[in-house]
């Protein structure tokens, strides 16, 4: 999701027996090379290696809390070391501390915009894997134009 315009950028449905944290990457391929990620923000499950490389790849920050009984990883790569510097601040600060300092809170409003999403049935009408895909894009535009139509406009008057 965009945090500027609250867009929702990149969209992956999986079936609920699979995880989430390895479709990451196939979610970052969807947005173009050229355009800068500045942030990916998730939850614990996204807490692998994979996931930190792929956005180390596209010269993003992870803002992904370490699991509770999360381990310093072998610095062997440069997400390694940045998800070490996540957990030695985590530890030193403390996690709550750390949510506010790196605006992990910002992923409610992603949360949210599913819900959003989910409102539109949680089933797939569709059967063919085109005409789904379809679909999702349809809900996608509609959630974004709905989006835009309900976001104030801001003007400073003195």
């Amino acid at each position: 999701m965009d945090a500027a315009t609250s867009d929702i950028r990149a969209v992956e449905f999986t079936p609920s027996s699979d995880g989430d944290s390895p479709i990451l990457p196939k979610l970052l391929n969807q947005i173009p090379e050229g355009e800068e990620i500045g942030t990916v923000t998730a939850d614990g499950a996204y807490d692998t290696r994979r996931c930190h490389a792929a956005i180390i790849d596209r010269q993003a920050t992870p803002i992904i809390p370490i699991r509770k009984n999360g381990r310093p990883w072998k610095e062997d790569c440069p997400a390694a070391i940045t998800r070490n510097e996540t957990l030695r601040a985590t530890r030193h600060y403390g996690r709550a501390f750390w949510k506010r300092w790196t605006g992990y809170h910002v992923r409610s409003r992603i949360e949210a915009k599913m819900r959003c999403l989910e409102a539109f049935g949680e089933r797939i009408a569709a059967r063919d894997p085109d005409r789904q895909t379809a679909e999702i894009q349809i809900r996608i535009a509609l959630i974004n134009r709905f989006n835009a139509l309900g976001t104030a406009e801001i003007v400073r008057v003195a």
